[in-house]
């Protein structure tokens, strides 16, 4: 299959958002539809740029999972991913920590965008814990494990590899440094980071354990874990997803203040993430591509990390996005060159 095929709704969802962002603009500010188009494009890409290590570890899971459930995470997967985690989600985290009823929040969206954004803004805090602690636990999972024999980063990965040997460990890590944090945090964020931070953990932790444990007993033909294995696999990469987006949805608001605009920006990019997805599946580019999915579990180290120093000051998008994307292109990069070595040897 031509690779463009794999772009054929991705580029149909373009057309159809851009020309929605562009309508917006013109029944809002007649005669400003390109200043409303314009923000959605560059929201798009940045969603893109920030999640492409997202479509590798959603690749990585989709290689072990059934058929079916590879078929619902690209299908229902979507729509939960653009509606759910893209527009609901960030209503319910501001829900959570304003006080306010969540239809009272769909109105500030909708209405009311500069104190939608104002009220997302002060969440920061909590998400960026929740999402940072989330993150780091995926990061930690991968680096430490003992049964890993890829290392991109030898000198770094197989002292980790080692350090694996001491009981919970990713946990241990990861709480330290959510408390490094609080260091640096008024009093009342503390209490906000540590319960955010410490759910984050958790929900990892229940979530990969019940994964890891219905896929284990899958392989031993247990008629109910070969029957929900899937679900917990699927649960897991919506929750990966979701920890992704919120960094998406905090940045989309330094470009534009209408929730829409930033919804139709972060659906685009949704979906070209998802079509990559496919691609990197169908092509089997991970074990083609040696370290990729080395360089895509640094992004996610990187953005953990960026996400609980943003609960103290706020970091460009640029660094966020770059840093990721120079993981990714670098270890690409070096599998190209290993690929090559191992041919003229």
């Amino acid at each position: 299959m031509h690779t463009l095929k794999y772009f054929e709704w991705s580029i149909a969802v373009l057309v159809v958002g851009l020309s929605l962002a562009f309508w917006r603009g013109e029944s809002v500010f007649p005669g400003h539809g390109f200043s409303f188009l314009i923000p959605a494009l560059i929201i798009s890409v940045l969603e893109i740029s920030l999640s492409f290590d997202n479509a590798v570890i959603n690749a990585q899971k989709l290689e072990h999972m059934a058929p079916i459930w590879r078929r619902r995470f690209l299908t229902w997967g979507i729509a939960i991913a653009v509606f759910g985690m893209r527009f609901v989600f960030p209503i319910l985290i501001v829900s959570l920590f304003s006080g306010l009823s969540m239809r009272a929040v769909f109105d500030l969206a909708l209405h009311d965008p500069d104190s939608y954004a104002r009220h997302l803004s002060e969440s920061n805090v909590g998400i960026s814990s929740f999402g940072g602690a989330f993150l780091m636990m995926l990061f930690c999972e991968f680096m430490f494990d003992r049964k890993k024999n890829v290392h991109w980063l030898p000198f770094i990965e197989l002292k980790m590899k080692a350090a694996g040997k001491i009981p919970f460990i990713p946990t241990l890590l990861t709480f330290v440094l959510l408390l490094i944090t609080q260091i640096f945090l008024d009093s009342d964020d503390r209490i906000i980071s540590i319960i955010s931070g410490t759910a984050g953990i958790f929900v990892h932790l229940a979530i990969h354990g019940a994964s890891a444990k219905l896929d284990s007993l899958a392989k031993k033909e247990n008629a109910f874990a070969l029957k929900h294995a899937g679900l917990g696999a699927f649960i897991y990469l919506e929750l990966i997803d979701a920890s992704f987006s919120l960094d998406g949805v905090l940045g989309a608001f330094a470009l534009t203040k209408d929730v829409v605009i930033i919804t139709i920006g972060l659906a685009v990019g949704a979906f070209f993430v998802r079509s990559i997805t496919v691609i990197l599946v169908e092509k089997k580019t991970l074990s083609k591509a040696l370290y990729l999915t080395n360089g895509a579990y640094w992004a996610i180290g990187s953005l953990a990390a960026i996400m609980f120093i943003s609960t103290i000051c706020e970091v460009p998008e640029i660094i966020t996005g770059g840093l990721g994307m120079a993981f990714i292109l670098a270890s690409l990069a070096s599998s190209i060159a290993a690929k090559k070595s191992l041919k003229k040897s």
